[in-house]
């Protein structure tokens, strides 16, 4: 396999047109079998346990950020602010995801809530998430189809570099926001976003970006950083750990399918992780069948692992076997990706 042109990442080039063109745009998708009635059972979802989760979620934001207050400016809140960055950027990504979906919570105002508090602690607009995110799961890794690919072929080094900053995800949604908030709709949104939910779109940006200004004008007045420390730039100082867990779930496999088990990696992690990351780490499971909760993605596994590539044992495990080997490979042959055992049968 040879070099190749950079392709078109973006909703309006020739990939996208050609993805389309090739029955890749909307596809059938290859889904191991489930029994419909574990299925149903496995689809259940539950209140009292994701608001158990959510609560001690919110509580050790809270009991870290006064630490951070008791601490200001002493090295301790340095050791405290690591954390807290962690469980701001990443615990608000994954809830503003799993929320989203709206199987978190049975009720749908919890859902609703969660998801606008995690898409406003993550800086996002919640209409634009809400269907960039739907386009990810119907056309996953399609390239000119799929906003949420990560890393392009060939990988492009600065870029990666910079995703430990937060800023190549907050500008570009800081911007999208701002071009929102008077009234300026982007062509790929057009194409993207139906013209019923505009409406919505522009007051959802003007009301996070109102919040926004206001810490920052709290910070202003009081003559310090803190407001501003423990929420706006929470995200970009936290957002390292969104792309440490993020990469690795789809970075350096296959393009241009419509199987998820050549696109998509489950990989095992520890119970800090798990908590954080609310079980998206079963990332696999979750493509295939995104209407299972996230308490109930281990038992999802365990149905269709027979079906599956095996699990990844940790993070470093698959950055060392995986993902970094084959960033490196792909700077010189942007056509190689890993390919995933599948089982026989």
């Amino acid at each position: 396999m040879g070099k190749r042109a950079r392709r078109d990442y973006g909703l309006l080039g020739e990939d996208g047109r050609l993805a389309a063109e090739a029955g890749l745009a909307n596809a059938e998708w290859y889904r191991s079998s489930v029994d419909r009635k574990r299925m149903k059972e496995l689809m259940r979802r539950s209140d009292g346990l994701a608001i158990v989760y959510t609560l001690v979620w919110l509580g050790l934001i809270a009991g870290l950020g006064v630490l951070a207050v008791l601490t200001w400016l002493s090295w301790w809140s340095i050791v405290i602010l690591v954390p807290y960055g962690m469980l701001w950027a990443l615990g608000g990504d994954s809830r503003c995801h799993e929320a989203g979906h709206g199987t978190a919570f049975k009720t749908r105002w919890m859902n609703e809530t969660v998801y606008w508090i995690g898409c406003f602690m993550t800086l996002r607009e919640p209409v634009v998430r809400r269907w960039d995110h739907a386009r990810h799961h119907t056309d996953t890794i399609i390239v000119g189809r799929d906003r949420e690919i990560i890393e392009e072929r060939p990988p492009r080094l600065a870029h990666l570099f910079l995703l430990v900053t937060g800023l190549p995800m907050v500008l570009p949604q800081l911007w999208g926001m701002l071009r929102h908030t008077f009234g300026h709709i982007a062509a790929d949104e057009k194409l993207l976003i139906p013209k019923s939910e505009w409406p919505e779109m522009i007051r959802q940006s003007r009301q996070i970006l109102a919040i926004h200004a206001a810490l920052i004008a709290l910070s202003v007045w009081l003559g310090t950083l803190l407001p501003v420390a423990l929420t706006s730039f929470a995200t970009l100082y936290g957002a390292w750990f969104i792309f440490y867990l993020g990469l690795t779930q789809h970075v350096g496999l296959a393009e241009d399918v419509t199987d998820f088990r050549l696109n998509t990696r489950t990989v095992r992690m520890n119970p800090m992780f798990r908590f954080m990351y609310w079980n998206m780490h079963y990332h696999l499971e979750h493509h295939m069948y995104p209407m299972v909760p996230f308490h109930a993605l281990r038992d999802l596994h365990e149905e269709i692992k027979h079906d599956c590539p095996p699990p990844y044992s940790g993070t470093v495990s698959v950055y060392a076997r995986e993902i970094i080997p084959a960033l490196r490979r792909q700077r010189k042959d942007p056509s190689y990706y890993v390919q995933r055992p599948l089982p026989a049968a």
